[in-house]
């Protein structure tokens, strides 16, 4: 089993950044592929950005290319989303996840989910 919390949402102006943490306990962090998705008020829940084990490879979301990037650093157990650029439509509560699967961008492929943090953007 694993555990997945995350950290640094908060309120920030459109134009401004965040940088987001998750921390995971339980099996080895760096097997997984990690994934990071968003669910706004009234809208379903969406993939944002993903990281392959060892950070050799990572995909994310048109809607975020060029702002996001998301990192790992396997010895502290922690993937990152860089957010630059927010946006007001970037409002919502991030998760991050972790999979065995590949390279997905399918939610009910990861069967491991933080809590979520609020990420607000103001315009």
């Amino acid at each position: 089993q694993v555990q997945l919390v995350e950290s640094g949402g908060g309120l920030v102006q459109a134009g401004g950044s965040l940088r987001l943490s998750c921390t995971t306990s339980g099996r080895t962090f760096s097997v997984y592929v990690m994934g990071w998705f968003r669910q706004a008020p009234g809208k379903e829940r969406e993939f944002v950005a993903g990281i392959s084990w060892r950070g050799t490879g990572t995909w994310s979301a048109d809607s975020v290319k060029g702002r996001f990037t998301i990192s790992r650093d396997d010895a502290k157990n922690t993937v990152y989303l860089q957010m630059n650029a927010l946006k007001p439509e970037d409002t919502g509560v991030y998760y991050c996840a972790a999979t065995f699967r590949g390279r997905t961008t399918l939610s009910e492929e990861y069967p491991y989910w933080g809590q979520g943090t609020q990420v607000t953007v103001s315009s």
